[in-house]
């Protein structure tokens, strides 16, 4: 009997099989090509499980909301007929990278991460649920070619078509780091969270005045190259191949913002190498634009692991924020934040100058009150980069008054400092608040 995984065992032995399948096949010139695609599917329970078998789907891996397994075209071309099942992912039989052939997926024990694909898949699944609310757009491609994708949430059917609002926005993101799987689950979860609650009055209220921008994985290519074996490779940077052969350009110091005056390394070999220019990279070419295209939003939140530390600028100088108005919102909203989280709160730069970081661009070009979330654990004897799936619920429910407060504040960040308004946020009696 098939045993219910949330891993890649079975899918790496189907591929196994397959792949000695076909290479029997493409032997004969008499045999046609094969073209099953290896797919996975919504499926809830053991009934749905049994139709999708009955349709003609090989399941080979079974997840508590969807399955995996082989399937031919038109098999395909029926589930996505039904309004029962959605295809969450077509995918070819291997994916070749750097030397390597695998489906690209987190080693045993940390399934419960979402790689590339299922990431997407996710976002694609909570858009198809809420579509009169939320719509994914993307907004450009890796160095490789991968879609990094954001999802909207606004109530105005215009504003999810074209992208653009005029109500307020925030903007979180996560993974500019490859080996920070948290980052990319913690926006994620957030997006789910705004959705599935979307009928409480104050999550609503929230959702009907703001433009909410969630890039849960904004380094596609290092992820998957973090995750393209059976261990992991404590890999931080993009996949960019360098003049002296060596790989990565460090995306959170690659930002134009006085970039490269210190804090980052001219060696292309170190793990904080600044690339040749800034915004030389793609994937920081992306978020760019998308932040300059979506200048309503006035917070931004960028996730990183790890430490427990709430971080805004500036990051490349020691020197306070010269303006004493925005300073004083910076201290308070990081203050209130960590009385929440329980994060400390401080300057980028107490723990070391780090020149050419999103939150010092998104603040020193376009005056954004950006913060760095640096997620559980404390430290690396927790767990450090890869402290298990087991930390992610935790890490979530940890800051879920933290999302939900910037979202509020991103009509007027100044509002922080009106204590008569701050007691008055609307979310604080919200579902899934302690």
């Amino acid at each position: 009997m098939l045993k219910t995984v949330q891993g890649r065992a079975i899918c790496a032995f189907a591929l196994i099989a397959f792949s000695s399948l076909t290479t029997g096949l493409t032997q004969s010139q008499d045999q046609e090509p094969d073209q099953r695609k290896f797919i996975q599917v919504t499926a809830k329970d053991k009934y749905e499980r049994t139709e999708l078998a009955t349709l003609g789907l090989s399941i080979e891996a079974v997840r508590s909301d969807s399955v995996w397994g082989f399937a031919t075209p038109q098999v395909i071309a029926e589930l996505k007929s039904k309004n029962q099942f959605k295809v969450l992912g077509v995918f070819p039989m291997s994916v070749s990278r750097g030397g390597h052939q695998s489906l690209f997926d987190f080693p045993s024990g940390d399934e419960k991460f979402h790689n590339y694909r299922e990431t997407n898949a996710k976002l694609r699944l909570m858009t198809s649920l809420n579509a009169d609310i939320s719509r994914i757009h993307k907004i450009g491609n890796s160095l490789e070619g991968l879609d990094i994708l954001a999802i909207q949430i606004n109530t105005n059917p215009q504003a999810l078509m074209t992208g653009k609002s005029n109500k307020p926005g925030v903007i979180f993101m996560g993974t500019h780091h490859a080996r920070e799987h948290v980052s990319t689950e913690i926006p994620l979860m957030m997006a789910e969270f705004i959705l599935k609650n979307r009928d409480d009055p104050k999550i609503a209220a929230l959702i009907d005045n703001r433009d909410i921008w969630f890039i849960p994985m904004v380094n596609p290519d290092g992820v998957e190259w973090d995750i393209s074996s059976t261990s992991y490779k404590y890999w931080r940077k993009n996949r960019r191949k360098n003049s002296n052969g060596t790989y990565g350009v460090d995306l959170n110091r690659n930002y134009g913002y006085k970039w490269g005056t210190g804090g980052s390394s001219k060696d292309p070999g170190d793990d904080t190498y600044m690339g040749e220019a800034p915004f030389s990279e793609p994937e920081t070419q992306n978020i760019k634009k998308f932040v300059e295209d979506h200048l309503n939003a006035k917070i931004l939140l960028s996730f990183h692991t790890y430490s427990e530390l709430i971080l805004y600028p500036w990051g490349g100088t020691y020197d306070p924020i010269a303006n004493t108005k925005d300073l004083a919102v910076f201290e308070k909203m990081a203050k209130t934040m960590a009385g929440w989280n329980k994060y400390k709160p401080q300057q980028s730069s107490d723990l070391y100058i780090a020149s050419g970081d999103t939150t010092d661009w998104a603040y020193g070009e376009h005056g954004i009150f950006a913060f760095t979330f640096e997620l559980s654990p404390s430290q690396f004897g927790g767990g450090g980069f890869y402290p298990g799936a087991s930390v992610i619920d935790k890490v979530f429910q940890d800051n879920i008054k933290p999302c939900l407060y910037m979202i509020e504040l991103a009509d007027d960040p100044y509002k922080s400092l009106d204590t008569h308004l701050s007691k008055g946020l609307k979310f604080l009696t919200a579902p899934g608040i302690n």
